[in-house]
């Protein structure tokens, strides 16, 4: 994504604390993962599940996207017993 800037829920702020999730990993999951889903009807904006690599560990994150910002949702270290061993597929 070609964010100009981000932007963090207040959601997204508590759970990364408790999650031990960085901002700078957040960011960079975000610029070079891969969109593995799409949610087009959300409101106020249409937002993405992206997957990223920390230190060759799994890391979620959902954002919306609006005029070149994104808006962080949520992040979080993806369950092993959730997800298919590519964790781009739920199990």
């Amino acid at each position: 994504m070609d964010c100009n800037k981000f932007e963090y829920s207040n959601h997204c702020l508590f759970r990364i604390i408790e999650r031990n999730i960085s901002i700078e990993s957040i960011e960079s999951v975000i610029m070079s993962g891969a969109i593995i889903n799409e949610y087009p009807n959300d409101k106020p904006y249409p937002s993405f599940l992206i997957l990223g690599f920390v230190d060759k560990k799994p890391l979620h994150v959902v954002t919306a996207y609006y005029r070149k910002t994104c808006i962080v949702i949520t992040a979080y270290w993806p369950n092993e017993k959730q997800w298919k061993d590519d964790f781009k597929t739920k199990a």
